[in-house]
Parts: structure tokens; C-alpha cells; sequence
């Protein structure tokens, strides 16, 4: 007592100290300030210290007299040594700002528990009578007890916050970091969170802020860093391989070395690229504070077996009829001391993983967007943004799933080594039979493994390729709808899906034999250890402390078993992902020295021999371009569609790739793109764009670009929410906000692709004055301006003229005209139309441009007018969460002011509060089929009690009375043994098949469902919901209910069963048990309710939060070349650091309840083994060692059951109530309608939602069959609005429409858009062949197919393709040009030959000799059709039958345009600033 137990504590801390000292001084959280509580502390420490050396002086003084061993001045010595060193540490710690610490108080704990030994021991010596006395000794070490106590209460509360740390300035932060050590380790200190949410349902403003070492802005640079410095080594070498060419090449320009230098390319880095290991990078990164997991693993698993080791000394005790009796109890302490300790240690090291994993997603995403800001045109072709999006969910989860397991790896095969040995010790040899049993299952769980890889491949695959889809068909929603063409690309999806349904059945087969193989492998074990032993020799007697040690172990065992198939199933899942991962982050990036940004000489813009192609292996698309732009001058690009012109400008703002050449472009730039990006914030933060507001300045660009009448109209002025993509902006509005954000930012070099395309006439002329031209805003600057508008060329600098990918001719409109070449040629073929051209022309956007101008993504934004807002709206890439409601047009523009504030854009991706009902488990099991349900709830049943009876019978065997030293009956036992557990092994494998096929079934109907009710709904639903929670809707949440949640059913029956099966067996053993069984259910009840209130709203909040981070991700795919050429790059880096943030910390306080509710229920546990020791203990007399040994092993394993499986099924069925939030007849009419195509309005009206005004009113009119009418009006009239009334996508608000009799709202959507045909705005294509694109159902003939293409002038483009009518269209269409995508759409109307055809601007995107073609084109095919045209270009309409001018939402003028041109109206202004008259 004397020597050891004051030696516990000192090593202690001795050994701790240099490991704590060292990480102190590395981790400095700032300087506390004195305060009472440590004031006390170090006071105590310093007492504590004298009176250890009070004893050592003592002894010196006592040597004069009598002789002491020397251990009397030894150990007051280093015990008053080590006082001194907790002093110093008390200090230490409050310099570096420790709050609370846990060596500390790990150390008084200790030293009191050994001082509480001694105590007891002091005073039994005391009581005595007889016994000396040491008095002064005595008093000494009451003191020094005493203070002890108080040390170890204070050591529990924690210090104030250092000064100068975060948490002072931070509205809500952690107090994780405050907490006290005790507060720690048990997890009380989300305690508040709890009984918040517990009361009412938690809101994103009740949570906590990030700890500091969470952040992105921490964690992400790290990554960053890693990878950047592991990239360059795998890189060095190929570098100089691939420079050494280029530079001969400025000297010789053979062609020779450019081909070699391509190849160089092209070898080099596939040998080299491959050894960039993503891993180690990781490993990097997040190694260290993962490495404190190691720690606690092993810990937690030498714990382990002290279970069964102290079950074996209980089960001696209680056959030893001798022992006393405080040896029961001390066993029945420490196995619950044991088991706490246990559950303390797990959790931690539970929270080290999960921590781990959350900043590993945090880095991970922070690491795609960064890349996906630098990445090339060529890279971004291959990883769609499909897949991308499944990169930053699928795959980062994926490595967060593998944080928690990785540590199995090396702790797995130790505890089967340790459970092993142990067996050995109990049983001897026959365990080998057992370990035999084991080895056999190896190669069965490892072939397993592989099938499961290869399958998970497949999966994947299938599951980028239906998200892709998705995506597309979220994006031209519109178009689907206009065409009636949902059913088509309903079969596709479900195709795809049927392959992963496929995939997925195969893997649950296998998944039912892995179940079956990890179930029975335990009692397979179990059974042949106990035959052989039983078999061997007569005189092996099987009593009860063997079989239940060894049944403990064998349940040990169990688990890394189990376990082992899943790490490595996990490991294959996340090397998957790793490598994806891997090929993603080492995609080619743009060389950002490829166009110096710098000082010129000679000009502002100076191209010397450059050649530019999309990417290293492509052909060149501009070649040999020689250009010098002088500052302050303004330049015209001119050509054909398709001829390069927007190539021309990609080039300039480096988004090409350069094959040689030189390039100088002067100063800063400012870009606007053909396709105007505009972003999900107010329509000032789109123009201010991230730069500081200056008021004036502000107003004078808005004036200029014409936006103050559109201003006035939105609803909140210029605080006005622009919805995703600009869906509540008209094309025209777009495009000038895109223009204003250029004009804003006050560059140097403006690079305009046909800003003016998308504006009418009279605006155009407007903006072209006050801004581009001789006398705008911008006559200062240089400018580079792509136009189809010939009525401006005159008052050019310079007219650069573009035919396929080189400069035919440049030089002045005068000089040009001169010289007499193709460009003199073009204007003599438009001289006549030259005045009609005036107008039109400035609104003929010159989209065909080359091909990935539109930045590699989604180009279906056409200029577009009013009716974009409801186009584009569909076809939006990403919305973002959080806005709601309005996605409107003209509509809301006229609504009263009143109601300014109130106007909020998208919805946001609600969070649903309260319980997941039972009528979602009811739906899900509905799903599954009652059937297999029920089937499979009853082959559980067989199955735990085959299990029961198994051990049950096992115990009585136990109990087989001894004679002669063998046991009777052995091979009667030996023989229902093995009975009942091969009935049990089948019960197994049934449940399992059933539970995954039913999964399956479950997952084929709901997504169905899902999907059927997402097409059915109507454009509205479509304009509210940003399309990436439907895409989140689809994936993720998909992939939750095909592949966890029939393992999680399992696990969680399994577990349920034991709890019962475990409670049946503790009170057959000890009925006294029922005392307590009741309370400890009811608390674990509590606790349970309690903690799931708050877990599912942070799941909740944490699903939501979700949503914007994919949305900001896809708009910024959208927009990136407008991000480069702006370098807002970093602006954009941080606002996705901020929604990540905003995601985790959510994610965070759910990891941590986890862990709470996972510690509380352990205890519940370990209450019952505590109870099921202690009657054991106290009934020893009346009970077979058997029984007690079955009830305590049984009790053990319910311990560690008891987890949080309920509420892992809870959390993960809401996805199923997500899916089903989005679930939402007719006459058909003859098949040969409409035959004459005579359409009437009657009083018609039209309004975007029941709050909003009418966009049209009062419309009478009535359309003869076969007239050729022109619908024509000032951006914002209702022109749009009167087609989307016609295909009914909004449907009457009053009147109705009639066509040949028939009223329109009276018959079947489907049945009305067959027979009507709409040429849309936007050119909208799906990835896809051209024939599918063309005709999705296949109803013509390739003849008929053909000829469309040849009537719509692409015949000679689409023979030159290699693969003709199977030419695939990438996402978004984006590898044909805008033009050619126009032209595409005229072909499907030409396929579809209707009576009734609309064209809304459909001609907006071609130049003026393809435009012509088309008005011809549709002259003499659509003769006897009734067509309905919405122009800008007025010389296209000159000569229909009759106009109607529309003018807000009414018709103010209608007749031939003669008579109007007569009646001086609206008409003849239009027709007078277009120069027709």
C-alpha cells in the first residue's frame, strides 16, 4: 500500500508529461486570465505538495530515534515532486488556454482512488483496538485525502475562455470548447441542444458555429496544398518533355515538331499521372489527429475481454459455495466499471471517426469546386456535371463512411487473435476446429467482396448516367411539356434504371449469403469447438464457466468477423471514389500564362500567329489568327454562323487551348457572353457583381442600359430576388443586366458576343449609342464587338470579317467595301434589305457560335424575351434553395407596390418538422409488399428463438450432472445443439433473401412513383422547386433507400429480437430481474424520445442545407468563363466555403447527438449487466452456475446491442417521406383534329399564380385556318405569354381558346400538344442521338427524317457527320451551335407537320441568309397551316395576313400590316425605328 499505490499516480503523469507538454506548446488557444477557480487550484496543488514533504521531514526527524525502511523518505519525496509537477501543469495549462483538462483530471482521479485504498485501510487499522498509531502520519494523510477530493471537484469545472479567442465575438458558439473534461467525455454538453429541440422544433439560427479547426477556410487550403505539391512531383518529369519542342518551334515553324509535340502530350503524362496518390495526400492532411483514434481503438478492444475474463471469475464464485461474499460484489463493480469505462472509450473514438470523416467531406468538396474553377473545355467534356454533383454527394460520403471503419483494418485481427488465446486457454486444442470453421469462411467473404466491387462499379455507372438524365429533362422541362414528350424520356430513365435495378438485385443476393455466412458463422464455430472437445476425450466435461467464457468470446468474435467483409466492402466503395476522385482532380487546367496580361507596345490587344482548338487532341478551330486592336478603339467581329467568332473571344480571355502563337491582351477585361449568366441574388448584386456600390456610377450604367423601366417594374426595384438562371428577366433584360455588370466593373478591354441579339430594335439602338458606340459610356475603352447587326458596321474602327476559323478580310466598312471582297459581296446581297435588316438585324443574335463558347455547359439560354422567363426557368441547371414563390413574368412586373417586401423567390427545400409518421413505414412496407413483410418478420421470429432454445439448451447441458468425471447423454445434447442451430442458419437466410428483394421491389416503386409524379406535375411546380433538390431528390435519396435501408432493417430487427431474447433469459435465470427490467426499458424509452425529437430536425435542417451548396455549385459551372474572365474566382471560392460551413453545421451537432444517445443507452446496458451480476451474486445459493452464466453472457451482448439502430432506421425511412412529398380525366378528341386549324379566343386571360395580376386580359380573336399571323409587341407585352396559353402550360384564368370547335381545356394535355407545334425560344437538346432528339417515340422512317433535315438546310451538315442521324449531342446540345440547335428544332416541327405552328422567335439566333431560308422553308411547307409567328425582326412578317400588336397584356392593334403601316399606330413607331418605312 505503502509503495505501489502512491507509485499509480506519479508514473501517471511522469509518463504523460512530455507527450502533453510537447502538444501544449504546439496548440496554443491563447492566454487565460487568472481567476479564483485557478487561483484555488494551484493554491491546493502547492499545500498538497507541503504536506507530502511535511511526512518527509518527518521521517528525516524520525530517524534519530527509530529506523525506517528507506521507501518512508522515497515515496514523500517523489509524491511531493509530482505535486509540484501537477502545480506547474495547472499553470501551464491556463498560459496555453486548456479550459478544461482531461490529464488532470485523470490524475487526481486516479490518485484518489488509490488514496481512498489506503484510507480504508488506515481506518480498519485504526478500529483495532491494540494497533499503534501514527498520529501525525495520520493527520497528514487525512489532509492531503481531503484535499485530493477537492482537487478532483474543481478539476471538473471548467476555466473562463482565453482572451482573444473566437468564441468571445461569436453570437452562438460550441461549447464543446468550454465544456469540462467529464462534460466531454459523456457528451452533456449538447445536453441544451437537446432539450431545446426536445421542446420545440430546432431552427438554423439554434445552431452553434463551427469550431474554428472545422472550417473550410482551415481545413480545404491544407488539401489544396498537399495535392498541389503531390501533382507537381508526379509531373516534373513529363514538363520538360513536353516544353522542349515548343521552344525550336518559335524558331522553325515546321510542322514536324508540332506533331511531336502532341504526341509528347499525349504519351507522357498517362505513364506518369497515374502515381499521384490521392490517399497519401489524405493521409497528409487529416493523418495526425486521426492518429489519436488508434489510441482509443486499442484501448477499447483489450477492454473488451475483460467481460468474458470476470464473467469466468463470477461463474467460480458462484460454484465455490466458499467464497465470501464481497468477492461477487467486487466482480459484479468491476464488470460494470469495466463496461462504462468501455462505452466511454468507443464513443470517443466514435467522434474522433466522425469528426474525421465531416472534414473530410468539408476538403473534399472545397478541392472539386476549386478544380472546377481552373479546369479546361476539353476535361470538363468528359466529367459531366452529373457527374461532378455525384462526386461532392456520393463519393464524399463514401469517404466519410470509411473514416469510421478504416481502424477495423488492424483491429479486427487483433481481437481474433486475443479472443483466440483466451480460447485456447479454456478449451485447449479444439478451438483449431473453430479457427478451421473461420479460415473456411475467409475466401467465401472475400469472393463475396470482389463480386460485390464489380457490381458497385456497375451501379455507379448506371447512377451518374440517370442523373445526367435527370438533369436534362429537369433543364429542358419546358421543352418536354411543349412537345408532349415526357412519356419518351419517362422510358429512357426507367431503362437505365431497370440496369440498376438489375445490378442491385444480383448484389442482393449476394448480400443474403453474406448475412447468412456472418450469422451462422458465430454458432458454426461455436458448434464444432464444443463437438470436437466433447468428442475427443470422455473425460472433456462441458461445464458451465467453459461454454459461456467461451460462448462470450465466440460473440466476440463475432463482430470482426462481421465486420471484415464490411471494412473491406467499404474500402473497395471508397477506392472507387478515390479513384474517380483522383481523375477528376488531376484533369488538365487552363494554362493561365497562355495570354499574357500585360503591358503592350504596339496596342491594346496584339494575336500574333495563334492557333487555338477546344482542347490538346482536337483540330484546330482558329488558325493562324493575326490581329493587333488599338486602345480605345472598337472593333466588330463579322461572319457566318459557326465561323468562330465567339471562339475568337474564348481565345482572348484564355479559355482555349493555345497551340502556338502569341497573344498580349492590355489591363483588365470584362466579358459579356452570348448567353447572358445571371445569378441567384438581387439584380443589384448581379450588376455590383462583388465591387464596391458607387451610386452615381451605379445609376449612370443602369441608365445607359436601359434597365430603369425595368427596374420600376420588378417588384422590389433593383433589390429584386433574380430567380436561377434569370427566370423571372425576359431574355432581353438578361442580356442588358449582363451587359450592365461589364460596364460596372470599369475594365479596360470589353469583350461583347452579340449583346444586342436579345434586345428589340429601339433598345438595341439605345444601347448601342449610350454605351458600345463612338458617343457611350464606354468610348474610351477598347472594345471587341461580336455583331450580326449590319446597320452599325459604318460606325466601326475596325470590322474584323470570320470564315471558318480564320480572318478572311479586316479593315474599315469603307476600306472593306472597297476592296471588294466576300464582305463587300454580303452587304451588296442585303443592300436591298439593308433597311428591312436595319431593325431585325440588331436583334438577330449571332448564336451559332462555335462550340463550347458556352463555357462546356448548358446552353439553352437563346436570347430570349419574355418568354424565357418561363423557359429558361425550366431549364435550369441548379436552383438554389431558398427563395420562393414568384418565377413569373409581365405578371408581377404590374403588381401594386403594396406588396414590394413581400416578394421571395424560390422555395426553399423546406424541412419538415415533427415525426416521421407511421403511415411512411406503413407506405414502405405497402412498398415491399405485405406479404414479404410479414413473411420476413416471421422468419425472424424462428430465427431468435431457435437462438434462445440453442443457448437455453446449451445451459442445461452445462448442468448435466458429473459421474465418474464424464457427462451422460452427450451425443443427444451434442446432436439438438447442432439442430437447432442449422434451423436457425436457415431461418437466416430466408429473412435476409426477403428483406433485400422486398428492399428492391420497395425501391423500383417508389422510385416510379417519385419520377411518374415528378413529369405529371404542372410548369408551375417546376418554377417553385429548385432543380437541385429534385436532382438531390434523385440521387441521394434514392441511393439511401436502394442500398441502406434493407441492411439497416435488418440489423435493426436483429437487434430488437436480442433485446427481447436477452430480457427473457435474465428473468428466467432471476425473476427478482422484473423489478428492474421495467424502469431501466422506460428510461431507455426517455432517452430515446428525447433524442430523436432533436436528431431528426438536425437531419432535417442538415438535408436542407444541403441543396444550396449543390445549386451554387452548378451556377457557377454555368458562369465560369464569365467568373475567370472577372477573376472573381476568390469571391466565389468563399461563398462556397460559407454553404458548406452552413451544411456542416448541421451535420456536426447530429454526429454528436449520436454519440450522446449512444452513451446513455450504453449505460442503460451496462445497468443490466450490473442487475443481472448482482442477483446472480445474491441468489448464488438457489442457482445453477448454467443459468447464471447464460442470463450474464446474454446481458453482456444486449450491452452492446442496446445501440442506436432505431434511430438509424428512423433517420434514414424520412428519405422515403421525402420521395413521397413530391407525388401529386379527360375527353380525347378525334384523331384527325384539328382539321382546318381555326383557333378563337374568346375573352381569354391569363395569370402566373392566383395572387398575381392578369399578363393577358380580355383577348378576342379570331384565327381563320391556314392565316399567317405575326404577333408582335414591346419586350414584356405578352407575346410569350399568349403560346404558353395555347399549350395550356399555364392554364386560363378566364374566357377559354377554341380550335376547330374544341375548347382546349376540355380535352387531355397530351392529346392538345400532339397536334400543335411550337418552335421554341430556345433551342433546347438532350444528350442523345440526333434521331432521338428528332423523334424520341421513332414514328417516322428515316426517309422522313432526312427530308425534314434537308427542308430545314442541315442535310449537307449532318451527311458530313461521321456517324450522321446517330451524331450524339452532348449534354445540353452544347456541340452544336446555337444557330444549328434552331435549325434542329425547325426540323422536328417540319417531322411533325401539324395544323397549328407556333414560332417564337425562332429565328432569333441565325444570320439573315439562313433566317431567309427558314421563312421560305416555312412558306411552302406549312401553307395550309395556321402559323403563329412572335418576332423582333418585323421585315420577317411583312407579308402574313395580319398582325396583332400586343401592348401589356392586351391587343391594341390588329390587321395587315398595310393597314396598320396606314394607321400610324404602335405598328408604324415599331416599323420606323426598325427603318422600314
Amino acid at each position: 500500500q505503502n509503495t505501489v499505490l502512491v507509485c499509480i499516480p506519479c508514473i501517471y503523469l511522469w509518463v504523460c508529461f512530455p507527450v502533453y507538454f510537447l502538444y501544449l506548446r504546439c496548440h496554443d488557444r491563447g492566454y487565460i486570465q487568472m481567476s479564483n477557480l485557478n487561483k484555488a487550484k494551484t493554491a491546493l496543488g502547492l499545500i498538497l505538495w507541503i504536506v507530502c514533504w511535511a511526512d518527509l521531514f518527518y521521517s528525516f526527524w524520525e530517524r534519530k530515534n527509530i529506523f525506517r525502511p528507506p521507501f518512508f523518505l522515497v515515496m514523500p519525496t517523489v509524491l511531493g515532486i509530482t505535486m509540484l509537477l501537477a502545480t506547474f501543469l495547472i499553470q501551464y495549462e491556463r498560459i496555453k488556454g486548456v479550459q478544461s483538462s482531461g490529464v488532470m483530471t485523470i490524475f487526481w482521479l486516479i490518485s484518489l482512488s488509490c488514496a481512498t485504498v489506503v484510507f480504508r485501510s488506515k481506518i480498519k487499522h485504526a478500529l483495532n483496538t491494540g494497533a499503534e498509531v501514527d498520529a501525525f502520519r495520520y493527520v497528514t494523510f487525512c489532509i492531503y485525502f481531503i484535499l485530493l477530493l477537492v482537487q478532483l471537484i474543481l478539476c471538473c469545472l471548467p476555466e473562463r475562455p482565453p482572451l482573444f479567442s473566437e468564441t468571445v465575438n461569436d453570437p452562438n458558439p460550441c461549447p464543446e470548447s468550454s465544456a469540462s473534461f467529464l462534460s466531454r467525455i459523456t457528451f452533456w454538453w449538447i445536453t441544451g441542444l437537446m432539450v431545446q429541440g426536445y421542446r420545440r422544433p430546432l431552427e438554423a439560427k439554434d445552431l452553434w458555429s463551427l469550431n474554428k479547426e472545422d472550417k473550410s477556410e482551415e481545413i480545404v487550403p491544407g488539401l489544396a496544398r498537399n495535392w498541389a505539391k503531390e501533382w507537381a512531383k508526379t509531373k516534373r518529369q513529363p514538363l520538360n518533355m513536353l516544353y522542349s519542342p515548343k521552344k525550336q518551334q518559335k524558331s522553325s515553324d515546321s510542322n514536324g515538331d508540332v506533331t511531336e509535340e502532341a504526341e509528347a502530350l499525349i504519351i507522357k503524362p498517362s505513364q506518369k499521372s497515374s502515381e499521384a496518390s490521392l490517399f497519401k495526400v489524405l493521409y497528409k492532411t487529416f493523418g495526425p489527429y486521426f492518429l489519436m483514434s488508434f489510441l482509443f481503438k486499442a484501448a477499447h478492444d483489450l477492454l473488451m475481454f475483460a467481460g468474458p475474463e470476470i464473467l469466468k471469475l463470477l461463474i467460480n464464485f458462484v460454484n465455490n459455495k466458499a467464497a465470501p461474499n464481497w468477492q461477487g460484489y467486487f466482480y459484479t463493480g468491476l464488470l460494470f466499471f469495466c463496461a462504462c469505462l468501455q462505452t466511454l472509450i468507443l464513443h470517443q473514438y466514435f467522434h474522433i471517426c466522425f469528426v474525421t470523416g465531416m472534414r473530410l467531406k468539408t476538403a473534399i468538396v472545397g478541392v472539386i469546386y476549386r478544380k472546377a474553377l481552373v479546369i479546361t473545355n476539353s476535361a470538363r467534356k468528359t466529367s459531366t456535371v452529373g457527374e461532378i454533383v455525384n462526386l461532392m454527394s456520393v463519393d464524399a460520403q463514401r469517404f466519410m463512411d470509411l473514416a469510421t471503419y478504416i481502424n477495423m483494418i488492424w483491429s479486427a485481427p487483433l481481437q481474433v487473435i486475443l479472443a483466440l488465446y483466451l480460447l485456447w486457454q479454456n478449451l485447449g486444442p479444439s478451438v483449431l476446429a473453430g479457427v478451421a470453421v473461420m479460415i473456411l469462411l475467409v475466401p467465401i467473404n472475400a469472393v463475396m467482396a470482389m463480386k460485390t466491387k464489380t457490381y458497385q462499379v456497375a451501379q455507379m455507372k448506371s447512377k451518374d448516367n440517370r442523373i445526367k438524365l435527370m438533369n436534362e429533362i429537369l433543364n429542358g422541362i419546358k421543352v418536354l411539356k411543349l412537345y408532349a414528350w415526357e412519356l419518351a424520356f419517362r422510358e429512357k430513365v426507367l431503362e437505365i434504371r431497370q440496369k440498376e435495378l438489375k445490378v442491385l438485385k444480383k448484389s442482393a443476393y449476394l448480400a443474403a449469403m453474406a448475412t447468412f455466412t456472418w450469422v451462422c458463422a458465430p454458432f458454426l464455430v461455436a458448434l464444432s469447438t464444443f463437438a470436437v472437445y466433447v468428442t475427443i476425450d470422455k473425460n472433456n466435461i462441458l461445464d458451465a464457466q467453459k461454454a459461456f467464457v467461451s460462448l462470450a468470446l465466440f460473440n466476440i468474435l463475432r463482430f470482426p468477423l462481421n465486420m471484415l467483409p464490411v471494412v473491406i466492402s467499404s474500402i473497395v466503395e471508397a477506392s472507387v471514389s478515390l479513384k474517380r476522385l483522383r481523375v477528376f482532380l488531376s484533369h488538365e487546367e487552363l494554362d493561365p500564362d497562355s495570354i499574357i496580361r500585360g503591358p503592350v507596345t504596339e496596342g491594346c490587344i496584339v494575336v500574333k500567329n495563334a492557333t487555338f482548338s477546344w482542347s490538346k487532341n482536337d483540330p484546330p478551330s482558329l488558325n493562324c489568327i493575326n490581329f493587333t486592336v488599338p486602345e480605345g478603339s472598337l472593333v466588330a467581329v463579322v461572319g457566318q454562323v459557326g465561323c468562330g467568332k465567339s471562339s475568337l473571344l474564348s481565345a482572348l480571355l484564355g479559355e482555349m487551348e493555345k497551340k502556338e502563337g502569341y497573344v498580349v491582351v492590355k489591363g483588365s477585361v470584362a466579358y459579356v457572353p452570348q448567353q447572358a449568366w445571371v445569378q441567384n441574388a438581387t439584380l443589384e448584386d448581379n450588376i455590383l457583381f462583388g465591387r464596391e456600390k458607387n451610386e452615381s456610377r451605379y445609376k449612370r450604367v443602369i441608365e445607359a442600359c436601359a434597365l430603369l423601366p425595368d427596374i420600376e417594374i420588378l417588384p422590389t426595384g433593383d433589390k429584386t430576388e433574380i430567380g436561377e438562371k434569370g427566370v423571372n428577366l425576359s431574355g432581353g433584360q438578361k442580356q442588358r443586366v449582363s451587359l450592365a455588370r461589364a460596364v460596372y466593373c470599369n475594365a479596360d478591354v470589353y469583350l461583347c458576343d452579340d449583346p444586342l441579339s436579345a434586345v428589340d430594335a429601339h433598345v438595341g439602338k439605345h444601347i448601342f449609342e449610350k454605351v458600345i458606340g463612338p458617343k457611350g459610356i464606354l468610348k474610351n475603352k477598347t472594345r471587341v464587338l461580336v455583331t450580326h447587326a449590319i446597320n452599325y458596321l459604318p460606325q466601326m474602327d475596325t470590322i474584323l470579317v470570320m470564315s471558318d476559323g480564320e480572318i478572311s478580310e479586316m479593315g474599315s466598312y469603307q476600306e472593306l467595301l472597297k476592296q471588294d471582297g466576300a464582305f463587300a459581296e454580303f452587304l451588296r446581297t442585303y443592300a436591298n434589305a439593308e433597311q428591312s435588316m436595319e431593325n431585325s438585324d440588331t436583334n438577330s443574335p449571332s448564336g451559332k457560335e462555335g462550340k463550347p463558347t458556352e463555357n462546356g455547359v448548358l446552353v439553352n439560354e437563346a436570347p430570349g424575351k419574355l418568354m424565357q422567363r418561363q423557359l429558361s426557368n425550366s431549364s435550369t441547371y441548379s436552383r438554389d434553395a431558398g427563395k420562393s414563390q414568384h418565377r413569373s413574368s409581365t405578371a408581377e412586373l404590374q403588381k401594386p407596390l403594396a406588396e414590394k417586401n413581400s416578394w421571395k423567390l424560390t422555395e426553399a427545400d423546406t424541412a419538415k418538422t415533427g415525426r416521421v409518421k407511421a403511415t411512411v413505414y406503413w407506405d414502405y412496407m405497402k412498398a415491399i409488399g405485405l406479404f414479404i413483410s410479414f413473411l420476413s418478420i416471421f422468419l425472424f421470429m424462428c430465427n431468435h428463438i431457435a437462438s434462445l432454445t440453442s443457448n437455453y439448451w446449451l445451459s442445461l447441458w452445462t448442468d448435466d450432472p458429473v459421474i465418474n468425471g464424464t457427462q451422460q447423454y452427450t451425443n443427444v445434447r451434442l446432436g439438438v445443439y447442432g439442430a437447432l442451430g442449422i434451423s436457425q442458419g436457415i431461418a437466416v437466410f430466408g429473412y435476409s433473401m426477403v428483406v433485400s428483394i422486398g428492399g428492391i421491389f420497395a425501391s423500383r416503386h417508389l422510385h416510379l412513383n417519385l419520377l411518374h409524379s415528378v413529369l405529371r406535375s404542372p410548369m408551375s411546380f417546376f418554377e417553385r422547386t429548385p432543380s437541385g433538390n429534385l436532382v438531390n431528390r434523385f440521387s441521394k435519396e434514392i441511393d439511401t433507400i436502394d442500398s441502406t435501408i434493407p441492411p439497416i432493417i435488418k440489423m435493426f430487427m436483429g437487434s430488437t429480437f436480442n433485446v427481447i431474447g436477452a430480457c427473457i433469459i435474465i428473468l428466467l435465470a432471476t425473476p427478482i430481474a422484473a423489478v428492474i427490467i421495467p424502469p431501466l426499458g422506460l428510461v431507455y424509452l426517455f432517452v430515446q424520445r428525447f433524442y430523436v425529437a432533436t436528431s431528426r430536425q438536425l437531419k432535417r435542417l442538415e438535408s436542407v442545407s444541403r441543396s444550396p451548396v449543390y445549386s451554387h455549385f452548378n451556377e457557377t459551372l454555368l458562369g465560369v468563363s464569365v467568373i475567370r474572365a472577372f477573376e472573381e474566382q476568390k469571391r466565389f471560392i468563399k461563398q462556397n466555403d460559407m454553404k458548406v460551413d452552413e451544411n456542416q453545421k448541421a451535420y456536426y451537432p447530429s454526429i454528436v447527438a449520436n454519440r450522446w444517445l449512444a452513451v446513455r443507452l450504453e449505460y442503460v446496458g451496462n445497468c443490466i449487466v450490473l442487475f443481472a451480476a448482482l442477483f446472480a451474486v445474491i441468489a448464488r445459493n438457489k442457482l445453477s452456475a448454467g443459468l447464471v452464466g447464460l442470463s450474464v453472457s446474454y446481458s453482456l451482448q444486449t450491452a452492446s446491442e442496446s445501440q442506436n439502430l432505431a434511430m438509424a432506421l428512423e433517420g434514414k425511412l424520412r428519405n422515403i417521406g421525402r420521395t413521397k412529398e413530391h407525388f401529386i380525366e379527360q375527353t380525347a378528341p378525334a384523331s384527325t383534329w384539328p382539321e382546318e386549324g381555326k383557333i378563337e379566343f374568346r375573352g381569354y386571360g391569363l395569370r402566373y399564380r392566383e395572387d398575381l395580376d392578369l399578363v393577358l386580359k380580355n383577348i378576342n380573336v379570331t384565327i381563320n385556318g391556314g392565316e399567317k399571323i405575326g404577333i408582335v409587341g414591346r419586350t414584356g407585352a405578352g407575346k410569350s405569354s399568349l403560346t404558353l396559353g395555347l399549350f395550356r402550360i399555364n392554364e386560363a384564368a378566364e374566357g377559354e381558346i377554341i380550335i376547330d370547335g374544341i375548347n382546349i381545356a376540355k380535352i387531355g394535355l397530351h392529346d392538345l400538344r400532339f397536334k400543335i407545334t411550337i418552335i421554341p425560344q430556345d433551342p433546347i437538346l438532350f444528350s442523345g442521338s440526333l434521331r432521338m432528339n428528332l423523334d424520341p417515340f421513332d414514328q417516322h422512317s428515316d426517309e422522313d427524317v432526312w427530308r425534314s433535315l434537308e427542308l430545314a438546310h442541315l442535310k449537307t451538315f449532318v451527311s458530313s457527320l461521321p456517324d450522321k442521324l446517330n451524331h450524339e449531342c452532348a449534354e445540353g446540345g452544347e456541340n452544336l451551335s446555337v444557330g444549328q440547335r434552331q435549325l434542329v428544332c425547325l426540323a422536328r416541327a417540319l417531322l411533325r407537320k401539324s395544323k397549328i405552328l407556333v414560332l417564337d422567335e425562332a429565328t432569333a439566333a441565325v444570320d439573315l441568309e439562313t433566317d431567309k431560308l427558314i421563312q421560305s422553308t416555312i412558306k411552302s411547307q406549312f401553307e395550309e397551316c395556321t402559323v403563329l409567328t412572335i418576332a423582333h425582326r418585323l421585315n420577317t412578317i411583312m407579308d402574313y395576313t395580319r398582325v396583332l400588336v400586343l401592348d401589356r397584356g392586351e391587343v391594341v392593334e390588329c390587321g395587315s400590316p398595310d393597314h396598320l403601316l396606314q394607321e400610324k399606330g404602335i405598328f408604324y413607331s415599331m416599323a420606323k425605328d426598325s427603318g422600314l418605312v
